[in-house]
């Protein structure tokens, strides 16, 4: 089988099946012992999970930065305990909604605002997470934070149902969303379907399915992408054999044609990515974040 160890896999996770186990079944998959996700989705949720794979581990980060993308299904009229469909129901109220109304309330939400954590969310307090307790029926404080909702707009609206396009910052709560759009317009809402379809420049379109990935493991195919692609943002500089060598020391190397101060992606001769590293202001290459691949 294809030698296939350090990368980026995008996998369709499918609904009923929580991130954590979606990564172990890809692991199980791929053969691999080294490897994490980028942004967790909610069981009831599908779509764009970012894993990586041995190295690429090391660029976590900057996936996890990224901003997301999602298609969201609302139901109206309705609260439930965990603000999606999986909660028991606790409020039901009748849906009396103008369409006016509906876009004024979705305008309310754009840019930046304050956003509580759901009680069901992995946030830790007192060193446990708040699923844990809210499970026993505790609900606690929690401090509101700032995210950023770049478009929220309506695709479709029927009745006590409705669906958005969504793109926001991360740490961004699409229940917590959807329950203050609902009290925003006087009749609740959850969750009731989630699609997330784009983080950073990665896109569903291009992920697999967990079949589809083991299919290709089968026939010897390596699905990983270049861990580099997370990074394609920050300018490139590619080294020379000799100043590869003493970057790869630790050292600071002068090139030719450095761009401005600031991170930026290292390439070897025939374009083998080396790491991260930082243009520092007398216009040197320092390494910051160096991979071991082969």
């Amino acid at each position: 089988m294809t030698f296939c160890r350090d990368g980026i896999l995008l996998l369709d996770k499918p609904a009923g099946l929580t991130s954590n186990a979606a990564l172990q079944r890809a692991k199980r998959i791929m053969g691999s012992k080294k490897a994490g996700h980028t942004g967790s989705l909610d069981p009831i949720a599908t779509g764009l999970l970012v894993l990586l794979f041995g190295e690429a581990t090391k660029v976590s980060d900057y996936i996890l930065n990224a901003d997301k993308s999602y298609r969201a299904t609302l139901r109206l009229g309705q609260t439930t305990t965990t603000g999606d469909s999986e909660g028991e129901i606790l409020m039901e109220r009748p849906v009396r909604v103008e369409r006016e109304q509906l876009l004024a309330v979705l305008r309310q939400f754009m840019g930046e605002i304050a956003q509580i954590p759901p009680m069901y969310s992995a946030i830790k307090q007192g060193g446990k997470p708040l699923y844990e307790l809210a499970r026993k029926g505790v609900e606690v404080v929690r401090e509101p934070r700032r995210v950023r909702i770049d478009r929220l707009d309506l695709l479709a609206w029927e009745g006590d149902w409705l669906e958005l396009d969504i793109v926001c910052s991360k740490g961004t709560y699409i229940r917590s969303l959807a329950m203050d759009i609902g009290e925003a317009l006087g009749c609740g809402a959850y969750v009731q379907a989630l699609r997330r379809v784009h983080t950073g420049p990665f896109d569903v379109r291009d992920a697999l399915t967990l079949e589809a990935l083991a299919v290709s493991r089968e026939a010897g195919e390596c699905p990983l992408q270049p861990m580099d692609l997370a990074l394609s943002y920050l300018p490139a500089v590619t080294l020379t054999e000799n100043t590869a060598y003493y970057l790869l020391q630790g050292q600071g190397v002068v090139v030719a044609h450095a761009p401005a101060p600031g991170q930026i992606r290292l390439y070897g001769p025939e374009h083998k990515f080396l790491g991260l590293g930082e243009v520092l202001e007398d216009g040197r290459v320092a390494p910051r974040r160096l991979m071991s691949v082969n």
